[in-house]
């Protein structure tokens, strides 16, 4: 099956949480997010680990149509409702982020846990970062990554080329598929939809 995920269309690595502290938005946000970015026809890809798995997101991208790939530990128990979904059992964290790296075109960062964040950030830096490699589009909901928006523009922006083509913000939900389209199209994909 997930063979099948990679060939054709874009795949969007998004990373989410709704454990641990934080927006307490979080499970209608994935929700609209899955229900979005399924529509337009891209496969999503998301990581499962320490029974944290997103599945709002999941459900929501189902419901619309999408595919959807679950890259898991050993240890995760897969609720009933995402017992059909395709998943993938990988032992250790630094593979599953790389497999993730390697399957996405896009990554993309929903308001979640500071550990969804730094899976995030690990495996994009997995897939070469900026200079060259894959972008990711955070949304910003109620500054869940405004830190980020600051060290993208204090930091990157001296260090890497262009780096507002490989580090993109959104705020609103309905923009977020435009930020995903615009980077699939600098990711060298023709965007979907």
């Amino acid at each position: 099956m997930a063979a099948e995920l990679v060939t054709g269309k874009p795949t969007l690595a998004v990373f989410a949480s709704d454990h641990g502290p934080g927006d307490p938005e979080r499970a209608s946000i994935m929700s609209q997010a899955g229900s979005i970015l399924a529509r337009r026809g891209v496969r999503i890809v998301c990581l499962a680990e320490q029974e944290a798995i997103a599945v709002p997101l999941i459900t929501s991208a189902r419901a619309a149509g999408g595919k959807v790939l679950i890259i898991a530990d050993d240890e995760l128990k897969v609720p009933a409702a995402l017992a059909d979904v395709p998943l993938e059992r990988i032992a250790g964290k630094d593979a599953r982020l790389a497999r993730i790296a390697a399957l996405a075109t896009v990554f993309v960062g929903l308001p979640g846990s500071l550990a969804s964040a730094s899976s995030l950030y690990s495996a994009w830096v997995k897939a070469g970062g900026g200079a060259g490699g894959k972008p990711v589009v955070l949304f910003n909901r109620n500054r869940a990554f405004e830190v980020l928006r600051g060290l993208s523009a204090d930091v990157l922006s001296h260090s890497l080329k262009r780096h507002d083509r490989y580090v993109v913000f959104t705020d609103s939900i309905e923009d977020l598929w435009n930020k995903v389209s615009w980077a699939l199209g600098e990711a060298g994909h023709k965007a979907v939809g």
